[in-house]
């Protein structure tokens, strides 16, 4: 059964980053955008960083332009709008498909797996959260309406670090 160690990313610089290098920690994988209505999730994914990262956990960031274009820029005109706006230091990588025939292998297996609170499924929109366990395994699974402070996240996310 695959899990978050066995997939290869591109980092939004352009470097293969093996994803076994987050082995250990608890992470929030979620698909970002630019020009979307949830884009101020990037301060509350930013503040949960923040707060969490001395214990062990890692926000993934990953750029789709797959609803209504928005987010249409490069590798750095994302990274520049992502530290220009947001002061955002959490790992970001290089822009893909979370959904149809082109998407990438880690969001084939995140999307199959059966989570709660939301289950398994295309991504609906830009900022869905993927919630993955020291072990690589998928623990939840948040609609992106869902913001990063919210009390079910937090509760889902301090439970994983425990």
């Amino acid at each position: 059964m695959p899990n978050l160690h066995d997939f290869t990313m591109t980092t939004i610089d352009g470097a293969e980053q093996s994803l076994s290098a987050y082995r250990g920690k608890v992470v929030l994988v979620v698909n970002v955008a630019s020009k979307c209505g949830l884009t101020p999730q990037y301060e509350g994914l930013q503040r949960l960083y923040d707060t969490y990262q001395q214990r062990g956990f890692e926000v993934l960031g990953i750029p789709c332009n797959q609803f209504m274009e928005q987010e249409p820029g490069t590798e750095a005109e994302i990274k520049d709008f992502c530290t220009t706006n947001f002061d955002v230091s959490f790992p970001m990588f290089s822009k893909l498909d979370v959904n149809g025939d082109a998407r990438h292998p880690l969001y084939a297996w995140l999307t199959g797996e059966d989570t709660k609170p939301e289950g398994p499924g295309d991504v609906k929109w830009n900022f869905g959260k993927f919630l993955v366990g020291k072990d690589g395994a998928l623990l939840a699974r948040f609609e992106p309406g869902t913001e990063p402070q919210a009390a079910d996240l937090k509760e889902a996310l301090e439970a994983a670090l425990s």
